[in-house]
């Protein structure tokens, strides 16, 4: 860090794009259900991967997934897989593939049972974002919970550790440092009634 510069989590230094996402994306509480269900499927192609990879891909991924609109990915054939495991622009993972739609499937099955998914995911966190203030987990319970939820609703690729990685970056779990120009913001952003 040089003399003048907002202090940041040490995550987000060594790339001008993680900068860029951590200054204006990571742990901000987000509260509508489409950007949520999206963020949960990038993080599960994630999954072995480093953060950077999917961030760099994004903009790809959200072409070849229709903008990530549930109703569209959800009529995604196999036809539609293969021309993916075609696109260089996007990890390129039959089963990560196919759990983003399957994904989208169970993200409208809990709409059609009446379960906003927004509304869903802040009243299992307690209704506000959680505020971290110790060292940063791995997993917690709370994402176990989580974890076995989506599970036992169709999702895949959503471990504990995806989950929880998940939840940071929506602003479920303020995990910004202590010292982070970051935390007080995204600790002061409370979900609009």
């Amino acid at each position: 860090m040089t003399r003048g510069s907002k202090q940041r989590c040490g995550w987000a230094e060594s790339d001008p794009v993680m900068r860029t996402y951590h200054d204006e994306e990571w742990g901000v509480p987000e509260f509508d259900s489409r950007t949520l269900w999206e963020s949960l499927m990038l993080e599960g192609f994630q999954a072995g991967l480093a953060w950077i990879v999917v961030l760099r891909k994004r903009e790809a991924f959200r072409k070849a997934f229709c903008g990530f609109d549930p109703q569209k990915v959800a009529r995604l054939g196999s036809k539609d897989v293969e021309k993916m495991l075609e696109n260089p622009g996007i990890i390129r993972s039959r089963a990560k593939i196919e759990a983003t739609i399957g994904g989208a499937r169970s993200f409208l099955a809990m709409q059609d049972a009446g379960l906003d998914f927004s509304k869903w995911v802040w009243e299992m966190a307690g209704g506000q974002p959680l505020q971290n203030s110790g060292p940063v987990p791995a997993s917690t319970p709370l994402a176990e919970k989580f974890s076995k939820e989506l599970k036992q609703r169709g999702f895949k690729f959503v471990g504990p550790v995806i989950v929880y990685a998940w939840m940071q970056a929506m602003g479920v779990v303020n995990d910004h440092a202590a010292d982070c120009f970051r935390r007080g913001f995204c600790g002061r952003i409370k979900r609009k009634v």
